[in-house]
Protein backbone atom coordinates (compact mmCIF):
# COMPACT_ATOMS: atom_id res chain seq x y z
CA UNK A 1 0.00 0.00 0.00
CA UNK A 2 1.29 3.44 -0.85
CA UNK A 3 2.23 5.64 2.07
CA UNK A 4 1.81 8.81 0.03
CA UNK A 5 -0.89 11.05 1.47
CA UNK A 6 -3.28 13.28 -0.44
CA UNK A 7 -2.29 16.95 -0.39
CA UNK A 8 -3.85 18.90 2.44
CA UNK A 9 -5.50 22.29 2.00
CA UNK A 10 -2.25 23.85 3.20
CA UNK A 11 -0.33 21.95 0.53
CA UNK A 12 -2.74 23.12 -2.16
CA UNK A 13 -2.44 26.74 -1.03
CA UNK A 14 1.31 26.37 -1.12
CA UNK A 15 1.21 25.05 -4.67
CA UNK A 16 -1.04 27.93 -5.73
CA UNK A 17 1.23 30.46 -4.04
CA UNK A 18 4.21 29.25 -6.08
CA UNK A 19 2.37 29.71 -9.39
CA UNK A 20 1.85 32.95 -11.22
CA UNK A 21 -1.90 32.59 -11.51
CA UNK A 22 -2.01 35.54 -13.88
CA UNK A 23 -0.43 33.25 -16.47
CA UNK A 24 -3.29 30.77 -16.05
CA UNK A 25 -5.82 33.59 -16.25
CA UNK A 26 -4.36 35.01 -19.46
CA UNK A 27 -4.07 31.60 -21.10
CA UNK A 28 -7.71 30.81 -20.26
CA UNK A 29 -8.91 34.26 -21.32
CA UNK A 30 -7.11 33.90 -24.65
CA UNK A 31 -8.89 30.61 -25.37
CA UNK A 32 -12.30 32.04 -24.45
CA UNK A 33 -11.67 35.14 -26.58
CA UNK A 34 -10.69 33.00 -29.57
CA UNK A 35 -13.92 31.01 -29.17
CA UNK A 36 -15.96 34.22 -28.95
CA UNK A 37 -14.29 35.75 -32.01
CA UNK A 38 -15.01 32.64 -34.05
CA UNK A 39 -18.70 32.55 -33.17
CA UNK A 40 -18.99 36.20 -34.19
CA UNK A 41 -17.18 35.55 -37.46
CA UNK A 42 -19.56 32.78 -38.51
CA UNK A 43 -23.16 33.71 -39.21
CA UNK A 44 -25.59 31.08 -40.46
CA UNK A 45 -28.47 32.40 -42.56
CA UNK A 46 -31.34 30.00 -43.28
CA UNK A 47 -34.24 31.26 -45.40
CA UNK A 48 -36.09 30.52 -48.62
CA UNK A 49 -32.87 31.13 -50.57
CA UNK A 50 -31.15 28.28 -48.74
CA UNK A 51 -28.32 28.13 -46.22
CA UNK A 52 -25.57 30.72 -46.40
CA UNK A 53 -22.47 31.36 -44.30
CA UNK A 54 -21.55 34.99 -43.65
CA UNK A 55 -18.99 36.78 -41.45
CA UNK A 56 -20.79 39.55 -39.54
CA UNK A 57 -17.75 40.56 -37.48
CA UNK A 58 -15.61 41.26 -40.53
CA UNK A 59 -18.34 43.44 -42.02
CA UNK A 60 -18.16 45.95 -39.15
CA UNK A 61 -16.41 49.28 -39.76
CA UNK A 62 -14.27 48.95 -36.66
CA UNK A 63 -13.28 45.33 -37.23
CA UNK A 64 -9.72 46.02 -38.45
CA UNK A 65 -8.97 48.37 -35.56
CA UNK A 66 -10.36 45.78 -33.12
CA UNK A 67 -7.86 43.18 -34.33
CA UNK A 68 -5.07 45.27 -32.79
CA UNK A 69 -6.50 44.33 -29.40
CA UNK A 70 -8.34 41.11 -30.25
CA UNK A 71 -5.43 39.32 -31.93
CA UNK A 72 -4.17 37.55 -28.83
CA UNK A 73 -2.11 34.75 -30.35
CA UNK A 74 1.19 36.66 -29.85
CA UNK A 75 0.29 37.00 -26.16
CA UNK A 76 -0.55 33.28 -26.05
CA UNK A 77 2.98 32.47 -27.25
CA UNK A 78 4.44 34.93 -24.71
CA UNK A 79 2.53 33.15 -21.94
CA UNK A 80 3.66 29.84 -23.41
CA UNK A 81 7.23 31.08 -23.23
CA UNK A 82 6.83 31.89 -19.53
CA UNK A 83 5.44 28.43 -18.83
CA UNK A 84 8.14 26.82 -20.98
CA UNK A 85 10.94 28.63 -19.17
CA UNK A 86 9.61 27.48 -15.80
CA UNK A 87 8.96 23.96 -17.08
CA UNK A 88 12.35 23.57 -18.77
CA UNK A 89 14.21 24.73 -15.68
CA UNK A 90 12.21 22.22 -13.62
CA UNK A 91 13.04 19.47 -16.13
CA UNK A 92 16.75 20.25 -15.93
CA UNK A 93 16.66 20.47 -12.13
CA UNK A 94 15.32 16.94 -11.84
CA UNK A 95 17.90 15.58 -14.26
CA UNK A 96 15.84 15.54 -17.46
CA UNK A 97 17.01 16.60 -20.88
CA UNK A 98 15.86 17.72 -24.29
CA UNK A 99 14.33 14.37 -25.32
CA UNK A 100 12.31 14.20 -22.13
CA UNK A 101 11.11 17.76 -22.71
CA UNK A 102 10.11 17.23 -26.34
CA UNK A 103 8.31 13.98 -25.57
CA UNK A 104 6.45 15.40 -22.58
CA UNK A 105 5.33 18.59 -24.31
CA UNK A 106 4.29 17.01 -27.62
CA UNK A 107 2.30 14.27 -25.91
CA UNK A 108 0.48 16.87 -23.82
CA UNK A 109 -0.19 18.93 -26.96
CA UNK A 110 -1.17 16.20 -29.42
CA UNK A 111 -2.83 13.52 -27.30
CA UNK A 112 -6.07 15.59 -27.17
CA UNK A 113 -5.83 16.05 -30.97
CA UNK A 114 -5.90 12.31 -31.73
CA UNK A 115 -9.67 11.78 -31.21
CA UNK A 116 -10.40 15.05 -33.04
CA UNK A 117 -8.62 13.92 -36.21
CA UNK A 118 -10.44 10.58 -36.04
CA UNK A 119 -13.84 12.30 -35.72
CA UNK A 120 -12.98 14.71 -38.54
CA UNK A 121 -11.94 11.85 -40.81
CA UNK A 122 -15.14 9.92 -40.12
CA UNK A 123 -17.31 13.02 -40.45
CA UNK A 124 -15.78 14.18 -43.72
CA UNK A 125 -15.83 10.66 -45.11
CA UNK A 126 -19.51 10.13 -44.27
CA UNK A 127 -20.43 13.58 -45.62
CA UNK A 128 -18.70 12.74 -48.90
CA UNK A 129 -20.47 9.37 -49.19
CA UNK A 130 -23.82 11.06 -48.54
CA UNK A 131 -23.25 13.32 -51.52
CA UNK A 132 -22.71 16.62 -49.72
CA UNK A 133 -21.87 19.32 -52.31
CA UNK A 134 -18.11 19.57 -52.53
CA UNK A 135 -18.02 23.37 -52.37
CA UNK A 136 -20.11 23.40 -49.17
CA UNK A 137 -18.06 20.56 -47.67
CA UNK A 138 -14.81 22.35 -48.53
CA UNK A 139 -16.05 25.57 -46.92
CA UNK A 140 -17.10 23.77 -43.73
CA UNK A 141 -13.83 21.80 -43.60
CA UNK A 142 -11.82 24.99 -44.07
CA UNK A 143 -13.59 26.61 -41.14
CA UNK A 144 -13.29 23.57 -38.87
CA UNK A 145 -9.60 23.13 -39.65
CA UNK A 146 -8.57 26.78 -39.37
CA UNK A 147 -7.53 26.65 -35.66
CA UNK A 148 -5.31 23.59 -36.20
CA UNK A 149 -2.40 25.73 -37.42
CA UNK A 150 -1.71 26.35 -33.72
CA UNK A 151 -0.76 22.71 -33.17
CA UNK A 152 1.98 22.97 -35.78
CA UNK A 153 3.27 26.38 -34.70
CA UNK A 154 3.23 25.69 -30.97
CA UNK A 155 4.65 22.21 -31.48
CA UNK A 156 7.61 23.65 -33.37
CA UNK A 157 8.34 26.25 -30.69
CA UNK A 158 8.08 23.61 -27.94
CA UNK A 159 10.58 21.36 -29.72
CA UNK A 160 13.04 24.26 -29.82
CA UNK A 161 12.68 25.30 -26.15
CA UNK A 162 15.90 23.55 -25.01
CA UNK A 163 17.92 25.33 -27.71
CA UNK A 164 16.21 28.69 -27.26
CA UNK A 165 16.58 28.53 -23.48
CA UNK A 166 20.31 28.00 -23.93
CA UNK A 167 20.55 30.95 -26.30
CA UNK A 168 18.51 33.06 -23.90
CA UNK A 169 20.87 32.28 -21.04
CA UNK A 170 23.90 33.25 -23.12
CA UNK A 171 22.66 36.29 -25.05
CA UNK A 172 18.99 37.14 -24.54
CA UNK A 173 19.02 40.44 -26.40
CA UNK A 174 21.14 39.21 -29.28
CA UNK A 175 18.74 36.28 -29.65
CA UNK A 176 15.69 38.56 -29.71
CA UNK A 177 17.33 40.92 -32.20
CA UNK A 178 18.40 38.06 -34.46
CA UNK A 179 14.88 36.60 -34.50
CA UNK A 180 13.40 40.01 -35.32
CA UNK A 181 15.86 40.60 -38.15
CA UNK A 182 15.28 37.11 -39.52
CA UNK A 183 11.49 37.61 -39.44
CA UNK A 184 11.88 40.91 -41.31
CA UNK A 185 14.18 39.29 -43.88
CA UNK A 186 11.75 36.44 -44.54
CA UNK A 187 8.89 38.90 -44.97
CA UNK A 188 11.09 40.94 -47.30
CA UNK A 189 11.80 37.94 -49.50
CA UNK A 190 8.16 36.89 -49.51
CA UNK A 191 6.89 40.36 -50.35
CA UNK A 192 9.66 41.03 -52.85
CA UNK A 193 9.31 37.79 -54.80
CA UNK A 194 5.60 37.14 -54.32
CA UNK A 195 6.41 33.59 -53.14
CA UNK A 196 3.80 33.18 -50.43
CA UNK A 197 5.20 29.83 -49.27
CA UNK A 198 8.39 31.57 -48.14
CA UNK A 199 6.33 33.11 -45.35
CA UNK A 200 5.97 29.69 -43.72
CA UNK A 201 9.58 30.03 -42.57
CA UNK A 202 8.35 32.71 -40.17
CA UNK A 203 6.62 30.05 -38.12
CA UNK A 204 10.01 29.96 -36.41
CA UNK A 205 11.25 33.54 -35.91
CA UNK A 206 7.92 35.28 -35.19
CA UNK A 207 6.60 32.80 -32.66
CA UNK A 208 10.03 32.10 -31.16
CA UNK A 209 10.43 35.86 -30.66
CA UNK A 210 7.18 35.91 -28.68
CA UNK A 211 8.33 32.84 -26.74
CA UNK A 212 11.62 34.53 -25.86
CA UNK A 213 9.65 37.45 -24.42
CA UNK A 214 8.04 34.88 -22.15
CA UNK A 215 11.51 33.83 -21.05
CA UNK A 216 12.18 37.47 -20.10
CA UNK A 217 8.90 37.50 -18.18
CA UNK A 218 9.98 34.40 -16.24
CA UNK A 219 13.27 36.15 -15.44
CA UNK A 220 11.33 39.03 -13.90
CA UNK A 221 12.53 41.56 -16.49
CA UNK A 222 9.10 43.08 -17.10
CA UNK A 223 8.33 43.15 -13.36
CA UNK A 224 11.44 45.26 -12.76
CA UNK A 225 10.32 47.95 -15.20
CA UNK A 226 8.13 50.82 -14.03
CA UNK A 227 4.58 51.15 -15.32
CA UNK A 228 5.55 54.38 -17.08
CA UNK A 229 8.32 52.64 -19.02
CA UNK A 230 6.08 49.71 -19.94
CA UNK A 231 3.28 51.98 -21.16
CA UNK A 232 5.79 54.06 -23.13
CA UNK A 233 7.23 50.96 -24.81
CA UNK A 234 3.75 49.66 -25.68
CA UNK A 235 2.74 53.06 -27.08
CA UNK A 236 5.93 53.25 -29.15
CA UNK A 237 5.30 49.78 -30.57
CA UNK A 238 1.73 50.60 -31.54
CA UNK A 239 2.95 53.87 -33.07
CA UNK A 240 5.50 51.94 -35.14
CA UNK A 241 2.78 49.56 -36.35
CA UNK A 242 0.83 52.43 -37.91
CA UNK A 243 3.33 53.19 -40.72
CA UNK A 244 4.26 49.51 -41.01
CA UNK A 245 0.69 48.55 -41.84
CA UNK A 246 -0.07 51.63 -43.94
CA UNK A 247 2.42 51.28 -46.80
CA UNK A 248 1.00 48.11 -48.32
CA UNK A 249 3.67 45.69 -47.09
CA UNK A 250 1.72 44.31 -44.15
CA UNK A 251 -2.04 44.26 -43.64
CA UNK A 252 -3.53 46.45 -40.90
CA UNK A 253 -5.80 43.48 -40.14
CA UNK A 254 -3.80 41.56 -37.54
CA UNK A 255 -5.77 38.39 -38.23
CA UNK A 256 -4.75 38.59 -41.87
CA UNK A 257 -1.12 38.74 -40.75
CA UNK A 258 -1.52 35.45 -38.86
CA UNK A 259 -1.01 32.69 -41.45
CA UNK A 260 1.77 32.78 -42.31
CA UNK A 261 2.83 34.90 -39.34
CA UNK A 262 4.35 38.24 -40.20
CA UNK A 263 6.57 40.82 -38.53
CA UNK A 264 3.73 42.97 -37.08
CA UNK A 265 2.77 40.08 -34.79
CA UNK A 266 6.24 40.16 -33.23
CA UNK A 267 5.77 43.88 -32.52
CA UNK A 268 2.31 43.17 -31.13
CA UNK A 269 3.82 40.59 -28.77
CA UNK A 270 6.07 43.27 -27.25
CA UNK A 271 3.17 45.66 -26.65
CA UNK A 272 0.97 42.93 -25.17
CA UNK A 273 3.71 41.67 -22.84
CA UNK A 274 4.25 45.20 -21.53
CA UNK A 275 0.56 45.91 -21.03
CA UNK A 276 0.02 42.63 -19.19
CA UNK A 277 2.70 43.62 -16.71
CA UNK A 278 1.05 47.02 -16.27
CA UNK A 279 -2.14 45.33 -15.03
CA UNK A 280 -0.38 42.41 -13.35
CA UNK A 281 -1.12 43.72 -9.87
CA UNK A 282 -4.90 44.00 -10.30
CA UNK A 283 -5.00 40.66 -12.10
CA UNK A 284 -3.07 39.05 -9.25
CA UNK A 285 -5.60 40.37 -6.75
CA UNK A 286 -8.41 39.10 -8.96
CA UNK A 287 -6.85 35.64 -9.00
CA UNK A 288 -6.82 35.59 -5.21
CA UNK A 289 -10.61 35.26 -5.23
CA UNK A 290 -12.27 31.86 -5.19
CA UNK A 291 -14.58 32.76 -8.07
CA UNK A 292 -11.70 33.63 -10.39
CA UNK A 293 -9.66 30.59 -9.38
CA UNK A 294 -12.66 28.30 -9.87
CA UNK A 295 -13.49 29.73 -13.30
CA UNK A 296 -9.90 29.56 -14.50
CA UNK A 297 -9.54 26.02 -13.19
CA UNK A 298 -12.78 24.87 -14.83
CA UNK A 299 -11.95 26.32 -18.24
CA UNK A 300 -8.15 26.23 -18.09
CA UNK A 301 -7.97 22.55 -17.16
CA UNK A 302 -9.51 21.66 -20.52
CA UNK A 303 -8.23 24.66 -22.46
CA UNK A 304 -6.58 22.71 -25.28
CA UNK A 305 -9.60 20.45 -25.80
CA UNK A 306 -11.91 23.48 -25.82
CA UNK A 307 -9.71 25.17 -28.40
CA UNK A 308 -9.50 22.12 -30.65
CA UNK A 309 -13.18 21.19 -30.51
CA UNK A 310 -15.01 24.51 -30.41
CA UNK A 311 -15.42 24.99 -34.17
CA UNK A 312 -16.48 21.40 -34.98
CA UNK A 313 -18.96 21.61 -32.10
CA UNK A 314 -20.19 25.01 -33.27
CA UNK A 315 -20.84 23.67 -36.77
CA UNK A 316 -22.53 20.58 -35.33
CA UNK A 317 -24.75 22.61 -32.99
CA UNK A 318 -25.81 24.86 -35.86
CA UNK A 319 -26.56 21.78 -37.95
CA UNK A 320 -28.72 20.30 -35.20
CA UNK A 321 -30.54 23.61 -34.77
CA UNK A 322 -31.24 23.75 -38.50
CA UNK A 323 -32.48 20.16 -38.51
CA UNK A 324 -34.97 20.66 -35.67
CA UNK A 325 -36.17 23.98 -37.05
CA UNK A 326 -34.74 26.48 -34.56
CA UNK A 327 -35.30 30.00 -35.98
CA UNK A 328 -32.06 31.76 -36.92
CA UNK A 329 -31.87 35.55 -36.55
CA UNK A 330 -30.37 37.42 -39.49
CA UNK A 331 -26.57 37.39 -39.08
CA UNK A 332 -25.35 40.81 -38.01
CA UNK A 333 -28.75 41.95 -36.72
CA UNK A 334 -29.24 43.30 -33.21
CA UNK A 335 -30.95 40.05 -32.22
CA UNK A 336 -28.10 38.00 -33.64
CA UNK A 337 -25.49 39.97 -31.66
CA UNK A 338 -27.61 39.69 -28.51
CA UNK A 339 -27.57 35.90 -28.84
CA UNK A 340 -23.76 35.68 -29.07
CA UNK A 341 -23.41 35.51 -25.29
CA UNK A 342 -25.88 32.63 -25.19
CA UNK A 343 -24.04 30.93 -28.05
CA UNK A 344 -20.75 31.32 -26.16
CA UNK A 345 -22.11 29.75 -22.97
CA UNK A 346 -23.74 26.86 -24.85
CA UNK A 347 -20.60 26.21 -26.88
CA UNK A 348 -18.30 26.30 -23.85
CA UNK A 349 -20.64 23.93 -21.99
CA UNK A 350 -20.63 21.52 -24.93
CA UNK A 351 -16.84 21.74 -25.21
CA UNK A 352 -16.42 21.07 -21.48
CA UNK A 353 -18.68 18.04 -21.83
CA UNK A 354 -16.53 16.70 -24.65
CA UNK A 355 -13.39 17.46 -22.67
CA UNK A 356 -14.62 15.48 -19.67
CA UNK A 357 -15.66 12.59 -21.90
CA UNK A 358 -12.19 12.58 -23.49
CA UNK A 359 -10.26 13.38 -20.30
CA UNK A 360 -8.15 10.24 -20.66
CA UNK A 361 -6.64 11.80 -23.79
CA UNK A 362 -5.55 14.92 -21.89
CA UNK A 363 -3.33 13.40 -19.27
CA UNK A 364 0.38 14.23 -19.13
CA UNK A 365 3.19 11.70 -19.33
CA UNK A 366 4.37 10.43 -15.95
CA UNK A 367 7.82 11.55 -14.94
CA UNK A 368 10.73 9.29 -15.75
CA UNK A 369 11.85 6.91 -13.05
CA UNK A 370 15.59 6.75 -12.27
CA UNK A 371 17.47 4.76 -14.87
CA UNK A 372 14.97 5.42 -17.68
CA UNK A 373 14.94 7.79 -20.63
CA UNK A 374 12.87 8.71 -23.65
CA UNK A 375 13.42 7.06 -27.06
CA UNK A 376 16.55 7.89 -29.06
CA UNK A 377 16.61 11.03 -31.21
CA UNK A 378 15.81 9.25 -34.51
CA UNK A 379 12.59 7.88 -32.99
CA UNK A 380 11.79 11.25 -31.42
CA UNK A 381 12.28 12.93 -34.81
CA UNK A 382 9.98 10.36 -36.41
CA UNK A 383 7.34 11.06 -33.76
CA UNK A 384 7.69 14.82 -34.28
CA UNK A 385 6.89 14.37 -37.97
CA UNK A 386 3.97 12.05 -37.14
CA UNK A 387 2.39 14.57 -34.78
CA UNK A 388 3.22 17.99 -36.23
CA UNK A 389 3.01 16.87 -39.87
CA UNK A 390 -0.80 16.58 -40.19
CA UNK A 391 -1.37 19.92 -38.44
CA UNK A 392 1.17 21.56 -40.73
CA UNK A 393 -0.58 20.01 -43.75
CA UNK A 394 -3.92 21.44 -42.59
CA UNK A 395 -2.33 24.86 -42.22
CA UNK A 396 -0.83 24.72 -45.70
CA UNK A 397 -3.38 22.72 -47.72
CA UNK A 398 -6.55 23.15 -45.59
CA UNK A 399 -8.47 20.33 -43.96
CA UNK A 400 -9.63 17.45 -46.12
CA UNK A 401 -10.68 13.85 -45.62
CA UNK A 402 -7.25 12.63 -46.69
CA UNK A 403 -5.33 14.82 -44.26
CA UNK A 404 -7.74 14.03 -41.43
CA UNK A 405 -7.39 10.30 -42.11
CA UNK A 406 -3.59 10.53 -42.12
CA UNK A 407 -3.62 12.47 -38.87
CA UNK A 408 -6.00 9.96 -37.29
CA UNK A 409 -3.30 7.32 -37.85
CA UNK A 410 0.02 9.15 -37.48
CA UNK A 411 -0.77 11.27 -34.42
CA UNK A 412 -1.57 8.26 -32.18
CA UNK A 413 1.56 6.54 -33.53
CA UNK A 414 3.69 9.57 -32.71
CA UNK A 415 2.19 9.91 -29.24
CA UNK A 416 2.76 6.19 -28.60
CA UNK A 417 6.42 6.42 -29.65
CA UNK A 418 7.01 9.47 -27.45
CA UNK A 419 5.34 7.72 -24.51
CA UNK A 420 7.82 4.84 -24.52
CA UNK A 421 10.66 4.70 -22.01
CA UNK A 422 13.99 2.95 -22.43
CA UNK A 423 16.93 2.32 -20.10
CA UNK A 424 19.40 5.19 -19.89
CA UNK A 425 22.80 4.67 -21.48
CA UNK A 426 24.91 2.45 -19.26
CA UNK A 427 21.98 1.39 -17.07
CA UNK A 428 20.81 -2.23 -17.22
CA UNK A 429 17.26 -3.34 -16.49
CA UNK A 430 16.94 -5.47 -13.35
Amino acid sequence: MSTQQAPTSVDVRGIIAKRDLVVDLIRTACVVLVVFVHITMVGVAADDAGIRITSPLQELDWYVAATWAGQVMPLFFVVGGFASAVGWRSTVARGGGARDWVATRLVRLFRPAAPLFLVLAVGLGVATLLGTPQDLLAEVAFGIGSPLWFLAAYGITQCLVPLMARLHERSPWVTLAALLVLAAAIDGVRLGTGAADVGLLNLGPVWLFAQQLGFLWADGWFARRSRLVLVAVAAAVYAALVPMTSVGLWAPDMLQDLNPPMLPLAFLAVAQACLVQVVHGPLTRLMQTRAAQGTVFLLGRDGMTIYLWHLPLFIALNGIALFIGVPFPAPGSATWWATRAIALVVLLAAALGVARALSRFDRPLPRLVPGADRPAWPLVAFAVVCTIGPAFAVMQLHLSFGIAAIGAVTIPVGVWVLSRTVPAVGVRRI
